[in-house]
């Protein structure tokens, strides 16, 4: 017997293994809330097993409705085995499993249409299982706190440090480029040629890449956003319940945290803000970014790093050029390096030398390249 609905089509054999995985789902959950040290963590993992139950149950339903006969559940050698694991080495041995079966169990969901709701539930306990997951050690505070909540505070200093290194992949490629070019042949013309040329494939292959990235995260997000705004119209009391369990494993008592989670949801707006920080990590009000300036940006760090190895080649050639380069070049590098110790709070002679070494090595390489490739030629 088939059930349908819309254009799915369920065979009797996928309403058994929607049984059997809840049925395992919920045990799983039962030994992890068992043998969990943090009391609120096991709070969470007893209620998603209560709900796992409640799944399992539903096809239960689906299958007498259909005349499937189910026998007594048997739990699979993999659910054996992670019990076993579970109860020996804790529940964070387990985590990462329990979650990899919440995301092929949601992937599973999505495509059918008679899961009443479920689909909704299955996702929210698969994205509160990530969090869990990277904190299982310490409970749900400390370092993913402030992932989860300031992730999006550095922003500034992100941009900054994007700066830097933009300006640091222009002057390092492009360096190399001319010094190795200079090795085969110390014409200027050649030099220049391929050093502006050099500054405009790197400059417009930047441009391209964070155009690209920036476009495919927001367009990204904004799905994101739109599929938690739809579980919030189809099943509100869901997303409550996964905001309730959000808090809870932060360490507000349950009742409180349900109070707080039924104030959010009463606002559709304010529920998917909140949600959207929370659950999803995204921050609404930095989605605004634009993709072209982002691009334009990375075309002209880039461009202003990459400028300065080819800058001597436009006045004078020969050797030197090639000295002027690399001096020209040591400083750009040294400021770069002093530059990165904003973030990384190491000394500035230390950083800008490193900067400098590094960049001049790679230099050094594609000189010598270049030579032995113009004297082969050349001879």
């Amino acid at each position: 017997m088939l059930f349908r609905s819309g254009v799915n089509i369920m065979k009797n054999e996928d309403i058994l293994n929607a049984y059997t995985d809840e049925r395992a789902s919920a045990l799983l959950y039962e030994t992890m809330a068992e043998v969990e040290q943090d009391p609120r963590i096991a709070e969470v993992y007893r209620r998603i097993a209560k709900t796992e139950l409640r799944h399992a149950e539903k096809w239960a339903e689906k299958a007498r409705e259909s005349g499937v006969e189910l026998k007594a559940y048997k739990p699979s050698w993999r659910t054996r085995t992670l019990v076993s694991l579970g109860k020996r080495f804790g529940p964070g041995m387990i985590l990462p499993a329990v979650q990899s079966m919440k995301q092929e169990g949601t992937a599973a969901y999505t495509q059918m249409e008679q899961t009443m709701g479920m689909a909704a539930e299955e996702q929210s306990h698969s994205r509160l299982m990530g969090v869990i997951t990277r904190t299982v050690r310490g409970g749900v505070e400390g370092g993913v706190l402030m992932q989860l909540e300031g992730r999006h505070r550095s922003t500034g200093g992100n941009a900054l440090r994007a700066a830097v290194m933009g300006a640091n992949d222009g002057l390092v490629s492009n360096l190399s480029l001319v010094m190795g070019v200079a090795g085969a042949t110390l014409a200027g013309s050649s030099v220049l040629i391929a050093g502006i040329a050099g500054l405009l494939a790197g400059s417009i292959s930047m441009a391209l890449g964070e155009w690209l990235s920036v476009q495919s995260s927001r367009e990204l997000y904004e799905n994101q956003l739109r599929t938690e705004a739809e579980e919030i119209e189809t099943a509100p009391e869901e997303e409550a319940e996964e905001l309730a369990l959000i808090y809870e494993a932060r360490g507000i008592p349950p009742e409180s945290a349900r109070a707080l989670a039924s104030q959010i949801m009463s606002n559709k707006e304010t529920a998917l803000d909140t949600l959207a920080r929370e659950e999803l990590g995204i921050d609404p009000s930095e989605l605004g970014g634009s993709a072209w300036e982002a691009a334009i940006t990375s075309f002209v760090l880039f461009a202003l790093g990459a400028i300065i190895p080819v800058s001597p080649f436009i006045f004078t050639g020969g050797m030197p050029a090639v000295y002027i380069s690399i001096g020209l070049s040591a400083i750009g590098l040294f400021g770069l390096g002093a530059a990165i110790t904003l973030f990384t709070g190491k000394p500035v002679w230390k950083s800008g030398m490193r900067m400098v070494v590094f960049g001049l090595l790679a230099a050094a390489v594609t000189f010598g390249i270049g030579r032995l490739i113009g004297v082969s030629v050349g001879g």
